[in-house]
């Protein structure tokens, strides 16, 4: 599965725009790196170095994910980015964290099924070490 697309279609359905722009700014706040142009690994690094270990966990399972509040998720992505990241959409910044925090859980859940991201970068730990090498 395409992550990137997955990631686009959620966002545009909660915010409209269109895909090229969805896509640069996710490429922006999510640091578009291996998986279907998007950093999932840094992204859930950065979740654990913000205490949120456990709501990245249960979205790398095949479980139930939990909930990630408009404000962890402005911690973890960086004021500065949502703020961009907005205006480039022309939308405002509850808006966007509103599409973003039901669209990177299901992102993340996709890209992992089974857990196999966290596996292939060595659990909790791993993602905690690589989170480690961006900070």
């Amino acid at each position: 599965m395409d992550i990137m697309n997955l990631a686009k279609g959620l966002l545009a359905q909660k915010l409209g725009g269109n895909n090229a722009q969805i896509e640069q700014v996710l490429g922006s706040l999510l640091g578009g790196g291996e998986q279907g142009g998007l950093d999932i690994g840094n992204l859930v690094g950065g979740m654990q170095s913000k205490g949120l270990g456990d709501v990245a966990s249960s979205w790398l399972g095949d479980g139930a994910n939990a909930d990630i509040s408009p404000d962890q998720l402005k911690e973890v992505l960086g004021q500065d980015k949502i703020a961009a990241a907005a205006q480039e959409l022309g939308t405002d910044e509850g808006s966007l964290l509103d599409g973003l925090k039901d669209a990177i859980p299901q992102m993340v859940d996709k890209s992992s099924s089974g857990g196999s991201l966290l596996d292939a970068v060595g659990g909790l730990g791993g993602v905690a070490n690589m989170a480690k090498k961006f900070l």
